[in-house]
């Protein structure tokens, strides 16, 4: 869970609160109709894009965390 809040700060639960807020509005609004269709997709692609950062987030620490080894071992090589 330490991981999850590392990578998602006060305005990503933000819109992630206010889309899921919306769909849930748009469902009682406007019931059980053909739009529904629509109105999940627009949610799914919401909720791609929020995985997407917090995958990316996630590849960009282990990325910094291997060049700070390589930098670690140079800079053990060079000091001998």
């Amino acid at each position: 869970m330490d991981n999850v809040k590392r990578h998602f700060d006060a305005w990503s639960w933000g819109v992630i609160l206010v889309t899921l807020a919306l769909f849930v509005v748009a469902l009682f609004e406007k019931g059980l109709t053909h739009d529904k269709l629509l109105e999940a997709g627009v949610f799914l692609v919401s909720v791609k894009l929020i995985l997407m950062t917090y995958k990316n987030g996630v590849a960009t620490d282990e990325l910094r965390a291997r060049l700070d080894e390589i930098h670690a071992a140079l800079s053990r090589r060079d000091s001998r």
